[in-house]
């Protein structure tokens, strides 16, 4: 017991149990969350049978069925595949010329790609507001102003993860391909690109999972109902007499970024296997080579 004491961090039942517990603390209401979704009456606190009714099956309240929800969730889906589109191709481009530029400029520009991360979401939300609606007009408020704003807040995460890959993995494979007569442009799309898979891939599902949870942002430049998004929808309605319904759209939005991130991972799977697990610059070195 005292030597416990002295380092309770020490002992792996310990820890153990404290990840259990941290897991079941965020885990368990997202459970009951999607619970009532399928509950069969109009109560969202009280189990009352299940069905699929707050999906499909209400002719009228159903996530199916009421346009506002309906929607708001095509609206998410669609401003986060423009931002994979968008944020992922500059991020990956952001971060090759940040981390492989050389001059006196190029750590201020690092650390002002970066400062997104620093910077509170309610500030960018309401500073790309008032630029839109006093300095850029000719963008309106609605999806362009949204895309923009999810663009914006998502390409520093896509830079932070391709430049840590970009950084661990070091100029020694690129200055191979030059030396074996490969020009810039061939080494990086032979190279240097098949080495960042891992990282553009997980900067896919953050990307995603960023724009679908993103709500201030998407508050702040939306233009009405037609534009809101699943969390402005969520926090429009939560306090007012909401069905089950609500549920069943915030459910939907989490199986959708689930789904999203387990093809990226099953395509991440796929390629790996047909490289081979001990694929590596090397080939395509060779390649270059011959």
């Amino acid at each position: 017991m005292r030597r416990w004491l002295a380092n309770p961090w020490g002992r792996p039942r310990f820890l153990l149990a404290f990840t259990l517990a941290y897991l079941a603390w965020s885990i368990v209401p997202v459970l009951i969350a999607i619970r009532f979704s399928f509950n069969e009456g109009r109560s969202r606190s009280t189990a009352q049978g299940w069905s699929t009714r707050w999906y499909w099956g209400d002719p009228e309240l159903s996530v199916w069925h009421d346009p506002d929800l309906r929607l708001a969730l095509f609206q998410s889906l669609r401003l986060a595949g423009l931002t994979l589109a968008i944020a992922v191709p500059l991020g990956v481009a952001l971060a090759v010329g940040i981390t492989r530029w050389r001059g006196r400029a190029a750590k201020p520009a690092n650390a002002l790609a970066l400062a997104t991360l620093v910077t509170p979401e309610i500030v960018m939300g309401s500073a790309l507001f008032l630029v839109f609606v006093n300095l850029l007009t000719f963008v309106k408020l609605g999806t362009v102003a949204q895309l923009i704003g999810h663009v914006t807040f998502s390409l520093a995460f896509v830079l932070l993860v391709v430049r840590g890959r970009l950084l661990s993995i070091g100029r020694v494979y690129e200055e191979a391909a030059a030396d074996l007569g490969a020009p810039p442009g061939q080494a990086l799309r032979l190279v240097l690109l098949p080495l960042l898979w891992p990282s553009v891939l997980a900067s896919l599902i953050i990307v995603f999972a960023i724009s679908m949870d993103d709500f201030v942002i998407s508050a702040f430049l939306s233009s009405g109902a037609g534009t809101d998004t699943v969390p402005v929808r969520l926090y429009s309605n939560a306090r007012a007499s909401a069905t089950p319904a609500l549920n069943a759209l915030a459910s939907l939005t989490l199986v959708l970024t689930l789904v999203a991130a387990g093809l990226v991972f099953a395509v991440w799977r796929t390629a790996r296997r047909r490289r081979g697990a001990t694929a590596s610059a090397v080939d395509e070195l060779a390649r270059l080579g011959a």
